[in-house]
């Protein structure tokens, strides 16, 4: 399919603006873009944008769509395995419903990319997936699996496991679980590999979460800590350090209190969600000009909904509230498509319209951010082209 006559925001790493251009796509995969005036027609169906811009599809690096299904309690709760403080080998793609009505609003309005995983029940959570919003069978979906392994820190594990009068009801031991289950997992890893070495040797029993943790000890996938109060980011940044992992700051919301630590550790943040009541103590400090103050400071920032905390169809919503509050839009537009991509590794997959790339492609009469105005056509992959009157 082509797309001809749209304003094309790139978002590359030049953000590059083609102010009447086409994009072509074949087999969900984006071709070739340029200007209208070196455009040659090829054979399959043309989508004249008519002026429209053309976005990349946009990126909401942190939810739990599909895992804590709309309008049901527990039959639709499959986000937090809240019987074992220490649960990585769960998967989010074992729980993802796609069925879920929220993944239709999610393509509605223009979200082609999610990263979903288990909730913050438990100090390690499980592994996260990057998917698309469109499909019936999460196998398809999927851009990468795992994306990364899910860590908690403050609050949340503490209150989950003081209910039921088990460890860890402080962040003490919060972190001790987290370090002493690296340990076990780092001590099975090397036992494996001497064992691969050494005929003679035999491997370690089968342990399936020492074995879910390998990709992230081996650097293949990065660490997202949910942290929110500024010395559980820090503990975060010290277990990171202490095992060499990929660490990245999910909701950071003390974040700006402490931008210039960040920026020392150059550890990206994905943070949010702002559309939302300051309702626990570690949420005290809540401040939506957060995101501006730590892009501004040159921490790698990317905005999130942590659906369903704020429904996913405001992602762009939460944007244009940053940009309200002192973030630069360009820097706003970023964080929900290549800055999102960069931080969550799937940048080679999404987050900018360049050839090579998936043919997620949002076309809008005027700028995501505007809250009055809703995507004109919202394609994901070539497998769905949706538009505002009708799915084609």
């Amino acid at each position: 399919m082509d797309i001809i006559n749209a304003s094309i925001y790139t978002m590359n790493n030049e953000n590059t603006v083609i102010k009447n251009g086409y994009i072509k796509t074949e087999n969900g995969k984006i071709t070739e873009t340029g200007e209208m005036s070196a455009y040659t027609r090829g054979t399959g169906e043309i989508l004249d944008a008519e002026g429209a811009n053309a976005y990349p599809g946009f990126i909401d690096a942190h939810t739990h769509l599909g895992m804590f299904e709309d309008g049901l309690c527990f039959e639709g709760d499959d986000g937090n395995e809240s019987t074992d403080p220490v649960t990585p080998q769960l998967r989010a793609i074992d729980a993802v419903n796609p069925f879920d009505r929220c993944f239709s609003e999610a393509l509605e309005s223009g979200v082609t990319t999610v990263l979903t995983g288990p909730g913050s029940a438990n100090p390690i959570a499980g592994q996260i997936a990057a998917i698309k919003t469109y499909g019936k069978r999460i196998d398809d979906m999927v851009v990468m699996a795992p994306a990364a392994m899910k860590f908690a820190l403050g609050e949340n594990p503490k209150s989950v496991y003081n209910d039921k009068n088990q460890t860890p009801i402080t962040r003490m031991a919060t972190a001790a679980l987290i370090r002493e289950t690296l340990q076990k997992a780092s001590r099975y890893m090397k036992d494996k590999a001497k064992a691969s070495a050494d005929d003679e040797l035999e491997p370690p029993e089968y342990d399936a979460k020492c074995e879910a943790l390998i990709p992230l000890l081996e650097g293949k996938i990065p660490a997202h800590f949910h942290a929110h109060r500024a010395d559980d980011i820090f503990t975060a940044l010290r277990i990171a350090k202490e095992f060499s992992l990929d660490a990245v700051i999910v909701h950071a919301t003390e974040g700006y209190l402490i931008a210039d630590e960040l920026k020392k550790e150059n550890v990206p943040v994905l943070a949010g969600p702002y559309m939302t009541d300051r309702s626990k103590p570690e949420l005290k400090n809540l401040s939506r000009a957060a995101t501006g103050i730590m892009c501004g400071n040159g921490i790698e920032t990317a905005i999130i909904t942590d659906h369903p905390e704020t429904p996913i169809q405001f992602l762009t919503l939460s944007a244009a509230i940053a940009v309200r509050e002192g973030m630069d839009e360009t820097d706003a537009i970023r964080a929900i498509t290549s800055t999102a991509a960069k931080i969550c590794k799937i940048y080679d997959r999404v987050g900018s319209l360049e050839a090579g790339k998936d043919a997620d492609i949002v076309l809008i009469d005027g700028s995501p951010l505007d809250i009055m105005i809703k995507p004109k056509y919202v394609i994901c992959a070539n497998m769905c082209i949706w538009s505002k009157t009708k799915k084609l």
